[in-house]
């Protein structure tokens, strides 16, 4: 589905719907995931339609969707959405929205961008003629790393609204009743690709060694808890590779730094991210770092054309994390209750 252009996306689907029918799932309904941008950008939601160049496309889509009772797969991050979309204050992403920003649409009022983006597509289906149309959120999250006001408390927050939200059953001013939900992600994506920025590989829910980032309650009961913790994550040995301040060639530190951003996840030093208000020595010790840990602490590879060095000591520093690289199933054995480097 990735590789489908849009020309060809209803096609491939009906070619997966036939496939389920034959093999007798027919229960399983087939839908694709839409991102906001398959709108025209509009001041009020009453006002949203489908852009022009895809329209053919997108009526094409509802018709299917609409004939196999499948729904509408809304992909929306929020974030993104207010900050570089809508150009609006980041209150407006929550829930509990502290200004005094609302949005008036008639006789609808809109608080929160969730419920803006949710009419939005509503009005667009409803135009089409399927006014009855199901809407599914696919994903929706909060990042914490990697993009302004990204980070673990606008993260709880926003999910503390969200879920709340989504318990109430309530839906939009202009879709009532319960909404379908899946939350990205459980965990950061060190692999994923950064199209729209670095903030991609910090969705998670959870830090790579198992540890909740913040409090969120997935029974929907509004409850002040961490989720739990996960079982049986072995990290490596507490050590770090940091640059040695050996400043003399500028130029040979420049390679190996970009050399390793280029192999490793250097997203938390962007702009605004955990990490963006380091040293210019320590941003290349966090470079150095992360490649040494995805290298799985071989000492060799902490070198850096000798501009490496091996320490003890936790180099991280306020909000930025150097982190310690974790063991995968293939790197253990368990024996005799001991977990061993294989």
């Amino acid at each position: 589905m990735k590789e489908a252009r849009t020309d060809q996306v209803v096609n491939v689907i009906k070619f997966i719907r036939e496939a389920l029918d034959d093999m007798g799932l027919g229960y399983v309904k087939t839908t694709t995931s839409h991102g906001m941008d398959v709108l025209k950008l509009t001041k009020v939601p009453s006002e949203a339609d489908f852009r022009d160049d895809i329209k053919e496309q997108m009526l094409e889509s509802l018709e299917f969707f609409n004939q196999t009772g499948a729904p509408f797969d809304l992909v929306m991050f929020p974030i993104h959405y207010v900050n570089e979309v809508l150009n609006y204050t980041m209150e407006f992403a929550f829930f509990n929205n502290k200004s005094e920003f609302k949005i008036q649409d008639g006789k609808f009022t809109y608080t929160n961008v969730v419920e803006l983006m949710i009419d939005s597509v509503a009005w667009a289906i409803r135009k089409a003629g399927y006014p009855n149309m199901k809407i599914m959120i696919g994903q929706i999250g909060w990042p914490t790393d990697g993009y302004p006001h990204a980070n673990v408390e606008n993260a709880e927050r926003f999910y503390k609204g969200f879920l709340k939200f989504i318990a109430s059953n309530k839906g939009t001013p202009l879709k009532p009743g319960p909404i379908d939900v899946f939350l990205h992600s459980l965990s950061d994506e060190n692999l994923f690709r950064t199209i729209y920025g670095a903030f991609q590989r910090h969705w998670g829910i959870y830090e790579a060694d198992g540890n909740p980032k913040y409090k969120i309650d997935f029974s929907l009961q509004d409850r002040d808890i961490y989720p739990t913790q996960a079982k049986g994550i072995v990290k490596m040995p507490n050590r770090w590779c940091v640059f040695n301040r050996n400043r003399e060639n500028m130029d040979l530190v420049n390679k190996n730094y970009n050399f390793a951003c280029n192999i490793a996840d250097c997203t938390s030093l962007e702009k605004g991210a955990s990490c963006d208000g380091l040293s210019d020595d320590s941003k290349i010790s966090y470079a150095f770092n992360v490649f040494f840990q995805k290298q799985k602490q071989k000492v060799e590879l902490c070198d850096f054309d000798g501009l490496g060095e091996i320490t003890a000591e936790n180099p991280s520093t306020g909000n930025c994390e150097f982190p310690i690289e974790i063991l995968t199933f293939q790197d253990q054995a368990v024996k005799d209750g001991m977990i061993l480097r294989i």
